[in-house]
């Protein structure tokens, strides 16, 4: 939430604080020094405003598409306020080249406040990318590992484990809305993702049918055996404890069956069991 500024208001003496409008920037300044007042400061906070949009917007563009603008310009608000307090007239400076330091830090330091990747990951991977670049703009080609681990000194195995390190993974939001193709921009990274749990409903209904074909010479309780087992996933003790049957009787039964549907199983086994 970007900060409130303080209402404007008369002084006790009762004029008006707040400068007119032909009123320099210089002058607001001076003003604002020599007294404190926090309606000059909210006055100096509006001129500037401008400012932190324009540094946002720029910052934005190297930002991932979740970031919204509004945040930015509320961190930058902050560091904005913080410049006003701490500028010094004397030094001869003008505001805006210190401002704009200020402002830029503001937003990067809630940026990382938010990060869930660590800094020293951050770190690795901006030390990666440096030595990268210089080798490919020396060389006109990309690296190989060898190359990069000379840059950096470091032998070639630290530099593998280096690289897994500072690749984080990517988060993203499942309600994104999918913009691979204009027909698409309806839809959202979730009605796409792949659920690789679940079971592939046609290998499904195959192994359904051919286990209703192969158990149609069982009887009713070496097909439970065999749906339980294969099926349901039981245990052979516990069909044993659902039929009241012993766990070797349950695994003589198994066997008997198994095998005399050996020749029907000949490259369906995997069908029958998942």
């Amino acid at each position: 939430m970007a900060p409130a500024l303080a209402p404007t208001r008369n002084t006790r003496e009762g004029r008006n604080t707040i400068p007119r409008d032909d009123q320099s920037t210089e002058e607001l300044w001076r003003a604002y020094k020599s007294s404190g007042d926090v309606n000059l400061r909210n006055a100096l906070i509006e001129r500037y405003l401008p400012m932190v949009r324009y540094i946002s917007e720029r910052l934005l563009q190297t930002l991932p598409k979740s970031i919204e603008l509004d945040d930015l310009c509320s961190a930058g608000q902050f560091g904005l306020m913080d410049a006003i307090d701490g500028f010094d007239l004397s030094r001869g400076i003008k505001f805006k080249t210190y401002c704009t330091t200020r402002i830029r830090g503001s937003i990067l330091d809630e940026l990382r406040s938010q990060d869930w990747v660590p800094r020293l990951v951050r770190l690795k991977a901006n030390r990666l990318e440096k030595a990268w670049q210089k080798l490919e703009s020396e060389f006109g080609r990309e690296p190989t590992n060898f190359e990069l681990a000379q840059q950096l000194e470091i032998p070639v195995e630290q530099l593998d484990k280096e690289l897994a390190e500072s690749t984080p993974r990517a988060i993203f939001s499942l309600s994104d809305k999918w913009d691979e193709g204009e027909d698409d921009k309806s839809m959202e990274k979730v009605e796409i993702l792949e659920d690789k749990r679940g079971a592939y409903a046609l290998d499904d209904l195959h192994g359904r049918d051919l286990m209703e074909v192969i158990t149609r010479v069982l009887t009713k309780k070496e097909r439970l055996i065999l749906v339980m087992y294969y099926r349901e996933g039981l245990t052979m003790r516990e069909i044993g404890e659902i039929l009241a049957l012993t766990e070797s009787r349950v695994c003589q039964i198994h066997s008997n069956v198994m095998a005399r549907l050996k020749p029907h199983l000949e490259g369906n086994e995997g069908s029958l069991l998942t």
